[in-house]
Order: structure tokens, then sequence, then C-alpha cells
């Protein structure tokens, strides 16, 4: 995983190293999220789950609505 994929993408541990950086001596080197990157990503990670959320309940009340 690289940089320009951001920490959306290292999987729901909210991972501190799992992304790399490329840098002109090297092909590349493991980089640690700061704060607001874990901060930004669990955000991120709670909106979803509540659209999720939202339209599981949608479906309860449609699938209710047919009986």
């Amino acid at each position: 995983m690289c940089c320009e994929h951001g920490p959306h993408h290292a999987g729901r541990h909210g991972g501190h190293h799992g992304r790399c950086c490329h840098h002109d001596d090297h092909d590349w080197c493991p980089c640690f999220w700061t704060t607001k990157e874990k901060i930004d990503w669990l955000e991120e990670y709670l909106s979803d789950l509540h659209s999720e959320m939202e339209t599981v309940e949608k479906r309860i009340s449609e699938i209710k609505a047919e009986q």
C-alpha cells in the first residue's frame, strides 16, 4: 500500500505502519500514521458504519411493512 491511497485503505485495525512512502534514494520505507491520520480514518470508518446501519434499518422497515 502506498501513501497516495491514504489511511482509509489500511484495513479495519487502523494500522500504524502498513503503508509506504516512495523516496528518491530507495523504493519505499514504512511510514507511521500521525494521530490526526488515525482520527481521520476512524471518523471516516464511523461515518461508513452509520450509513450502513441506516441502510439495514431501512431494509428491516421495508420487510416489516410487507407483512
